[in-house]
């Protein structure tokens, strides 16, 4: 069966790693999820992510992603996928919504590639916002 939302399915197994205590957790690998780790790892969430063969044949790429810890307790306390496929949210450059007055971060898919929305800000451009974290 086809995946509806990859991205959503990424975000799902980080937040279910970090309950379980996990060290680093495996997905797919694609473009977007890739650029969506970078802004995570950019701004402290994670500790990195690398490139993975899964499958017993090796056939599948995947992303190893490395999952970080404060004093025991996960670096992500929330993450949610905010554009689903069923109900896009875009928002302008101005108009991106603030997380946590500050404290977490919206992740933006803009012309100029995935950015956070601090990033989106400082450059002046808009876009979707898939995901929020803190």
């Amino acid at each position: 069966m086809a995946m509806t939302d990859p991205l959503g399915d990424m975000l799902t197994r980080i937040r279910n790693g970090q309950r379980a205590k996990k060290d680093s957790v495996v997905s797919p690998s694609s473009k977007l999820r890739a650029h969506v780790l970078d802004v995570l790892q950019r701004e402290g969430y994670i500790r990195g992510y690398s490139d993975e063969n899964i499958g017993s044949r090796s056939q599948h790429k995947g992303l190893r992603i490395e999952l970080k810890y404060f004093e025991g307790e996960p670096a992500i306390q929330h993450v949610a996928r905010v554009s689903k496929p069923g109900r896009r949210v875009y928002s302008g450059s101005q108009d991106i919504p603030v997380v946590r007055n500050g404290l977490g971060i919206n992740i933006v898919s803009t012309p100029r590639g995935v950015l956070s929305d601090a990033e989106a800000r400082e450059n002046n451009v808009g876009g979707e916002i898939l995901a929020e974290v803190f």
